[in-house]
């Protein structure tokens, strides 16, 4: 495994940060800043995109010949890589991230035509509708129904923790056909391409830290045509195993967490332990650091790793539940480092500091505006996306042979 830049590689890095430099405002860099989990101020999300679009990167990951800009998988780590590293909003659109690449892999042509160009200019957005009450971790046992009439489907039920479903106006969806067949094999994969339509309600759910990112979403009675169904009826939990793929995958989480570990120690190195010495200089909180800096380390190589053998057309298997278990709960382990680095200060929640322009002044230094936010926000990284237990599931039964 080289982990050289070839000269190609370092000419499209520099090209990368050029892009950043020249595009990247302070209000851009603030909504990053101020935003714990991934959602904060849709109309920047979207002005971001749109700079993204015009320049042709807006989905790094799609091929050119569905208007991505064909990057490998070098080209896609340096561009996630330089942009943790220039404080640029982090992706979250779920349309770009999963829904494109599954069209690609399971959509019609026509599908494909018609949902994948509003993707990628950002006027359109979408929603996952996969969770339910009872219906996590063990997704089979989903209960919203479609019943089959005529050309259409008729949905009911409801779907929970759907993440920016209040801003969204479309919504992939994982449906029971068949409720007499085995769990896996009576769910449809739906496009749900009406968001505002009769019978749908959205009631919001306001997180640990005060962000309205998740909701839960009712259907009563909705019809959706069959025209909308990716693959064939009963055949959605492939599709979705598919889908899931990218949603675990990602990109550069060593790079965020690099970052992340980056600022915890400009904190550390401004905040005092309690002989009033610098907080980095206190050897308990130093052996802290040093773990938590192997760990990052662990996380960055793997993923080289991941990149080497994806380079040379190679599967690495099980190696995205391994990012996506390491990766959140080194995460986790960040951000609580943070609340015990700025002491008494993670106790203030003055929520309107944290918007854009906000003549709010938080309680406490600058630096200590976001970390509670970001602990709390943390919390969540270990179950969604398939919780640790389910990870570790997939990886005794891939790597393990249990």
């Amino acid at each position: 495994m080289d982990l050289n830049f070839t000269a190609k590689d370092a000419a499209f890095r520099d090209e990368v940060r050029s892009f950043l430099n020249e595009n990247l405002t302070d209000e851009l860099k603030a909504h990053a800043r101020l935003t714990p989990g991934i959602l904060a101020d849709h109309d920047l999300r979207v002005a971001w995109l749109k700079i993204l679009h015009k320049r042709g990167w807006s989905a790094p990951s799609w091929p050119k010949e569905y208007g991505g800009p064909g990057w490998n998988v070098m080209q896609r780590f340096i561009w996630a890589s330089e942009c943790a590293a220039a404080g640029a909003p982090t992706g979250s659109n779920m349309g770009l991230s999963m829904v494109g690449p599954t069209l690609m892999g399971h959509g019609t042509d026509e599908q494909r035509k018609k949902y994948m160009p509003p993707i990628l200019s950002g006027d359109d957005w979408w929603c996952q509708g996969y969770s339910e009450p009872g219906s996590g971790s063990d997704l089979a046992s989903l209960q919203c129904r479609a019943v089959s009439d005529g050309d259409d489907y008729i949905i009911n039920g409801t779907k929970l923790w759907t993440t920016g479903a209040h801003i969204a106006n479309r919504m992939f969806c994982l449906v029971r056909t068949d409720p007499d067949a085995k769990k896996q094999e009576g769910i449809s994969f739906i496009l749900i391409e009406d968001f505002e339509a009769k019978g749908i309600k959205i009631d919001p759910i306001i997180t640990l830290a005060g962000d309205h990112e998740v909701n839960q979403v009712f259907f009563d009675d909705v019809r959706v045509p069959k025209a909308n169904r990716v693959g064939a009826e009963n055949n959605g939990w492939t599709v979705a195993k598919y889908l899931l793929e990218f949603e675990r995958g990602g990109a550069a989480h060593g790079a965020h967490l690099r970052n992340s570990l980056n600022k915890l120690k400009v904190i550390a190195s401004t905040e005092h332990s309690d002989d009033g010495s610098k907080l980095i200089d206190d050897p308990a909180f130093q052996r802290k650091l040093n773990e938590t800096d192997i760990e990052v380390t662990a996380v960055e190589y793997t993923e080289h790793r991941i990149m080497s053998q994806l380079s040379n057309g190679q599967n690495p298997g099980a190696a995205a539940s391994m990012i996506k278990l390491r990766g959140s709960d080194t995460s986790q382990k960040i951000t609580e480092l943070g609340v015990e680095a700025i002491g008494y200060y993670a106790t203030p929640h003055v929520m309107e500091a944290r918007s854009w322009g906000s003549n709010v002044p938080p309680v406490g230094p600058d630096h200590a505006l976001m970390v509670m936010p970001k602990y709390l926000n943390t919390r969540a990284m270990t179950i969604f996306g398939g919780s640790n237990e389910v990870q570790r599931n997939i990886m005794a039964k891939a790597v393990l042979g249990l």
